[in-house]
């Protein structure tokens, strides 16, 4: 069975807010992602962190795929939030600004000097015009295991602020980057998740863009309130439907009679065995969805 982690719904939640880091205990989120960057003011940065690695290293989190995004490197807080980190052993550092493969070298190169756990690994922030232009070479970093690279998060707010460009349904003046960075991704075996939806009011428009992000292929949105998550993971996850339909292609597939087939006809539609590969996935991941529940 092939091996996933489920990321439909990424919270962030402010580290300098300490009734934010308990109640995450409590969230039905696949991943907190605490944030040591944005939401917290500069003279906050230390407590913060101290709060969060705390957190994180005292667990109680259950199955949550924990996250801490630290401040870009070219701050001067983010080497403590490295060293830090690294003691923490959170599943994963997201590294914002990420402009450059260098970027994530040097992350990597870092976190191992400092003794953090192999299952620490790497995500970076594609927030930047550079980033985009850069999205093949960035992502092809995680070759290179020092890296830890496993997964994109896309800034869409950053992007928007840096290049100009307004957030409109549909996201039309988005979707080339968008697009740029997912098959940058998808290229070198990561996995990316779709940017934060800003206006709490809007369930409606939020559902919109997150059926938008699961169709155009990403594993799941990063969310900026708990209100998200339930809308999210619905979304992202495998229907019913989707599921039955996937149970029975791959097991065509699995029937003697068809081992040596490379397509077979099944409900008046031709199907191939990439078929049965995307149902694998399919099904891997409605029980790993299931098992986290």
């Amino acid at each position: 069975m092939i091996a996933i982690c489920p990321r439909r719904s990424a919270l962030y939640m402010p580290g300098s807010n300490a009734r934010a880091i308990e109640k995450a205990k409590a969230l039905p989120v696949d991943t907190v992602i605490f944030d040591l960057e944005d939401a917290v003011a500069p003279e906050m940065k230390a407590e913060a962190r101290d709060a969060v690695c705390a957190a994180v290293k005292a667990g109680g989190y259950g199955t949550r795929e924990l996250v801490i995004r630290i401040n870009s490197l070219n701050t001067p807080w983010s080497e403590a939030d490295l060293v830090s980190a690294a003691k923490a052993s959170p599943d994963a550092i997201l590294i914002p600004k990420v402009s450059s493969p260098d970027d994530l070298l040097e992350a990597g190169r870092r976190l191992r000097t400092l003794g953090a756990p192999e299952t620490t690994r790497v995500w970076a922030m594609i927030e930047t015009p550079l980033a985009i232009l850069q999205a093949k070479e960035i992502a092809a970093v995680a070759q290179d295991e020092a890296s830890r690279l496993s997964c994109f998060v896309m800034g869409t707010n950053d992007l928007a602020k840096d290049t100009r460009a307004r957030l409109t349904a549909g996201r039309a003046t988005m979707m080339p980057w968008l697009m740029t960075a997912l098959a940058a991704a998808r290229a070198y075996g990561i996995d990316i998740l779709d940017g934060v939806y800003n206006d709490l009011s809007d369930e409606d428009g939020f559902r919109n863009e997150c059926a938008e992000g699961r169709d155009c292929g990403f594993d799941g949105k990063t969310l900026i309130h708990p209100n998200q998550i339930a809308v999210a993971n619905e979304v992202f996850a495998p229907s019913p439907h989707e599921v039955e339909s996937a149970r029975a292609i791959a097991s065509l597939f699995d029937q003697p009679e068809n081992a040596g087939k490379g397509a077979i006809s099944h409900n008046g539609r031709m199907v191939e065995r990439l078929h049965a590969e995307m149902a694998k996935r399919t099904l891997a991941l409605a029980e790993a969805i299931e098992k986290r529940a």
